[in-house]
């Protein structure tokens, strides 16, 4: 049975079929789950379909059943490629050569990605990176990331659980609500997430996103709580995600600003002066105010109103009514006085009140 499904995809993917092809080889899939054939030829018929993380989960699958498997590197090694995950590529190519040493493909696409990481990480490295894995210069490097454990993602399946995530700068914080699980394994490569849980009676859940940027896997760390899986993931650049996962929008990167997120420093602008301290200012004055030596009219409208600013507010009604009742001429304090009846004018002496007519 799995033969025929197995001829059947083949044919559909020399047609140029290669959605029917991938679902001809899952068929086959669950028929033989552990023919590392068939997990490496849908992940070829993935490729095609541009699904590159779903082709990276079935070389892997393939990897595991079969490590003497030279195509499955070679698969693995294209969809990584295609990630830019250009140093899980050059690994997986560096095996695939060993156990194919006469297939040119791999010593050609091992250059591809020796340039491109140098392009990444600038051309001092490209001569360390085009040194072999025995090379004495490589001890003490980072080891690679194994995602061999990783299971295929099933394209079709409902998620069973949740998913949120929230930001650092320096790092991106996922949570999967997931509760009393206990078979919980997660991976990390450059740019993809893998987890997958065991569920009970039931298929097994896989999260296997290409993230929206690059992550440093030797940093990333998850912990397996009674509600949750909590991941953190370290981000390789202090950049702001606009989503969780990676999608061909996704061409703007705004770079935050750390120290003005931690608030260890206060941003500042050429063009700023310095901020003025205007209590100080309205202190000075009022001190400029006081000290001022006047004479005459001035000094006296002085006086007065350091009465009115000192006064209560009977005695600053009074003022006000007397002043304005009577022309200008009188100014009183005692409210009781003047409170209950109209203040008249009262000129110097030697003048008199005349009423102006309108």
């Amino acid at each position: 049975m799995d033969t025929d499904l197995e001829r059947k995809a083949k044919e559909a993917f020399i047609d140029d079929h290669f959605q029917l092809a991938v679902e001809l080889y899952s068929k086959a899939i669950d028929v033989s789950p552990n023919n590392a054939e068939l997990y490496a030829d849908r992940a070829q018929a993935n490729i095609k379909l541009e699904s590159f993380t779903e082709a990276v989960a079935d070389a892997n699958k393939a990897i595991e059943l079969d490590s003497s498997m030279a195509k499955a590197y070679l698969r693995k090694a294209i969809a990584c490629m295609k990630l830019e995950e250009y140093q899980t590529a050059k690994s997986a190519l560096e095996t695939g050569s060993a156990l194919a040493p006469g297939e040119s493909r791999f010593t050609k696409l091992i250059k591809e990605c020796i340039d491109c990481i140098a392009e990444e990480c600038g051309d001092l490295q490209k001569d360390v990176l085009e040194k072999t894995p025995s090379d004495e210069s490589t001890k003490g490097a980072q080891p690679e990331i194994d995602l061999s454990n990783q299971e295929p993602m099933i394209p079709a399946a409902k998620p069973k659980f949740r998913h949120e995530y929230y930001q650092k700068p320096e790092e991106v914080v996922v949570t999967i609500f997931a509760k009393g699980t206990k078979n919980v394994s997660v991976d990390f490569g450059e740019q993809i997430l893998s987890v997958s849980i065991d569920v009970p009676g039931e298929e097994p859940y896989h999260f296997q996103p290409r993230l929206f940027g690059k992550i440093i896997p030797a940093k990333c760390r998850y912990d397996v709580l009674s509600t949750k899986v909590e991941i953190r993931l370290a981000k390789a650049e202090t950049i702001h995600w606009t989503t969780l996962e990676f999608t061909k929008e996704n061409t703007v990167l705004r770079r935050v600003n750390v120290s003005s997120v931690s608030g260890a420093q206060r941003p500042t602008y050429p063009s700023s002066k310095p901020t003025k301290d205007w209590d100080k200012l309205e202190a000075q004055v009022k001190k400029e105010e006081k000290d001022e030596k006047l004479d005459g009219d001035a000094a006296l409208n002085k006086f007065f109103r350091g009465i009115y600013a000192d006064a209560d507010e009977d005695t600053r009604r009074a003022m006000k009514k007397s002043f304005v009742e009577s022309n200008g001429t009188v100014l009183s304090t005692n409210w009781k006085e003047v409170g209950s009846k109209k203040v008249e004018g009262s000129p110097p002496d030697g003048m008199e009140m005349k009423q102006w007519e309108y």
